[in-house]
């Protein structure tokens, strides 16, 4: 098998994703009624019709782009024939998609997905308090000089890389004055550019550990099952299968930096030359071009994608 399916991570939500889905295929529409059910509310009104800033809200975003993800996979599945068991080498997703890995591989139930997300959600937003903390992403480093700019700018307080997304782009997280500093810091050695970042909370550092604790509370009251593939863990990256580490590594994430870049490396070190996207944007396609050299990403996340996704796989098949 040379196919790997990713998940998308927040930052990737549009009001209006998956309703074209939803609306031409039943397999769709009943993940987003699933999610529906789960939540008790009609995420899926905030979804399709907004506003934006309802959407982007972390507890409201999180499960939108999971539900949006595995609708995705779910067409996929009754059109395009496409099976995770069967095709996929490896599963993964960035942060919150880990989330919608698991449950389009059957590691976790749709239901407990969309709680578990939001409560998540909630937990990460809560941790700080609205202004203290700062993320910024500096493009134009390769991931030890960004350490080296974390480590030289926390003097005291918290600065740590978040996202290693690959291509000279990473994020660090921390105290807003830290931060603020990094960017500072990183122009002086030269980075291309150096930005804060309009999110609400200083995700993926060691100022989330409530929401990690919130975490591992919630993880523990669900079922999680062996993934019908191996998933890349983001903390890790590498691959896992045992419930049990599953469980501990989605608790580790949450303040912990997102491996992307090595995921994918291991990923195509593992023979996988496709990558396909599933859900909502394409910024992991884009970030596949810039890590493995030769690998082919696939983004599909709306009707007129499946075809294409279907060719894609067979080739994949005959790679």
């Amino acid at each position: 098998m040379t196919a790997a399916f990713t998940f998308p991570g927040q930052g990737s939500q549009a009001v209006g994703m998956g309703k074209a889905l939803a609306d031409a295929f039943p397999a769709a529409r009943a993940v987003f009624d699933e999610v529906d059910a789960a939540l008790g509310e009609k995420l899926t009104a905030t979804i399709w019709d907004g506003p934006a800033e309802t959407l982007q809200l972390t507890e409201n975003a999180q499960p939108a782009l999971m539900a949006v993800s595995v609708a995705t996979l779910r067409v996929l599945e009754s059109e395009a024939g496409f099976s995770v068991a069967r095709d996929a080498a490896f599963v993964a997703g960035h942060s919150l998609g880990e989330y919608s890995a698991l449950a389009a591989a059957g590691s976790l139930t749709i239901s407990d997905t969309a709680r578990l997300l939001r409560t998540r959600g909630l937990a990460m937003q809560k941790a700080v308090p609205v202004g203290a903390g700062a993320m910024a992403a500096l493009l134009g480093l390769d991931y030890e000089a960004a350490m080296e700019v974390a480590d030289e700018a926390a003097q005291g307080q918290v600065c740590q890389a978040a996202n290693d997304n690959g291509g000279g782009q990473v994020v660090v997280s921390g105290d807003k004055a830290a931060v603020d500093r990094a960017v500072e810091i990183a122009k002086d050695k030269g980075a291309k550019r150096a930005m804060l970042l309009p999110v609400s909370a200083p995700f993926h550092c060691k100022l989330m550990q409530p929401a990690a604790d919130a975490m591992a509370e919630a993880l523990s009251k669900v079922t999680i099952k062996a993934p019908a593939a191996p998933l890349v863990s983001n903390v890790l990256a590498s691959a896992i299968t045992d419930p049990d580490e599953i469980r501990r590594r989605l608790v580790e994430q949450v303040t912990g930096t997102v491996r992307w870049r090595e995921s994918v490396a291991y990923m195509a070190g593992q023979g996988v030359t496709r990558f396909f996207e599933i859900g909502a944007g394409k910024v992991l396609t884009g970030l596949v071009k810039r890590i493995a050299d030769g690998a082919v990403g696939v983004a599909v996340g709306g009707p007129n994608d499946i075809a294409a996704a279907k060719d894609a796989l067979a080739a994949a098949k005959q790679a």
